[in-house]
């Protein structure tokens, strides 16, 4: 009789009679062997580094010397990848890391970025002015070179209005870098800038001036942003003996190709470093507040004068603006910019488009 019919334990067959509970065998977890905990390495040994240029999951980064002491004997690039402990934090070029492994640099060595220090500045950029989820392209460089062509392409002011506006929120001093002159007279276009307290460098084609360059960015760390097509790539190779990809622009649409797609931190002659990045042809500041637009079209004219009590900021700032239009403050051009200045505010929904 079987146990399944209710008999008792002595009449279960054999083998199964003969064990209980104490001949049971428990395999130990191999994932389990030793204690969990939470404490994570400090990594007090680390080598820093600063990060060059990232290339689909691999890290180019400087040891053995600053961004402003590379010139050091013991300066070298290595390779590296992110550590999992970092989980989504974003490494981008300009980051100042810790790093672990192999830092020798030899062929095939592999090191492990496992510390990012805070960020003095990060110049940022959003889909679009309704998106706020912003993404940071290059971290603690200490201003902007932004590069327009006075022809082919035509130069789009409120373009670089949106370039002024993403240096002023990243606490970056802008540079205005016009190339092509060659081509055209950059006056008509500079005009548009000229109530601004704005650095300028000219360049033509096949006239470099380089030392107007090296007392712009010696001893500086410099992200460059412009339109595809303006020749900023061409400019970095002058600039730094690289052979970055360069292009030309269709004729048919007046648009440059994107010849850039990374963004990649170079030596410049004469010391200092330039960050180039992809060329765009829009730049979103959904992430932006109004006060940082406000900075761009006027605050480095005259100085601010304070809003009333009860007056909303952007309104506050669009008065000021009107006023200044008004006074002759912000030049011939004032009327462009103040429509600049209000459609801005508008795409970002800090404005109502309908407002006089």
């Amino acid at each position: 009789m079987s146990w399944f019919d209710g008999g008792d334990d002595d009449d279960l067959d054999e083998p199964y009679g003969q064990y209980d509970e104490s001949a049971v065998r428990v395999r130990p977890n191999p994932k389990g062997s030793r204690p969990r905990t939470k404490q994570r390495p400090t990594h007090e040994d680390a080598t820093p580094g600063w990060v060059t240029n990232v290339d689909r999951g691999r890290f180019g980064v400087l040891v053995g010397g600053g961004p402003l002491d590379a010139e050091s004997g013991d300066a070298r690039v290595i390779t590296a990848t992110k550590a999992r402990e970092l989980g989504k934090k974003a490494v981008v070029t300009g980051d100042h890391v810790s790093l672990v492994g192999d830092v020798s640099g030899d062929e095939g060595s592999l090191a492990r970025i496992v510390k990012v220090a805070d960020r003095s500045t990060f110049l940022r950029r959003s889909a679009d002015d309704t998106d706020d989820v912003e993404r940071v392209i290059v971290a603690n460089a200490d201003q902007m070179l932004i590069v327009i062509a006075a022809a082919d392409p035509e130069p789009r002011p409120r373009l670089v209005d949106r370039y002024l506006v993403a240096a002023f929120d990243a606490g970056l001093d802008p540079v205005l870098c016009i190339t092509k002159t060659d081509l055209a007279d950059p006056g008509p276009f500079l005009a548009h800038f000229a109530c601004l307290d704005l650095r300028v460098v000219t360049s033509a084609a096949g006239d470099v001036p380089f030392d107007a360059f090296a007392a712009v960015l010696r001893d500086q760390v410099t992200v460059t942003v412009g339109h595809s097509g303006v020749g900023k790539s061409t400019l970095v190779n002058a600039l730094t003996g690289a052979s970055r990809a360069t292009g030309v622009v269709n004729a048919v649409t007046g648009r440059g190709r994107h010849t850039s797609s990374s963004s990649i931190a170079l030596p410049v002659h004469g010391g200092g470093w330039i960050i180039d990045t992809p060329g765009v042809r829009s730049f979103g500041l959904g992430h932006v507040q109004p006060e940082n637009v406000f900075r761009a079209f006027a605050a480095h004219a005259v100085p601010v004068r304070e809003p009333a009590d009860g007056i909303p900021l952007d309104q506050a700032h669009d008065w000021e603006i009107v006023d200044r239009v008004q006074d002759g403050e912000l030049g011939p051009t004032g009327i462009e910019r103040l429509d600049s200045f209000r459609a801005l505010l508008t795409g970002m929904g800090e404005l109502d488009p309908g407002a006089d």
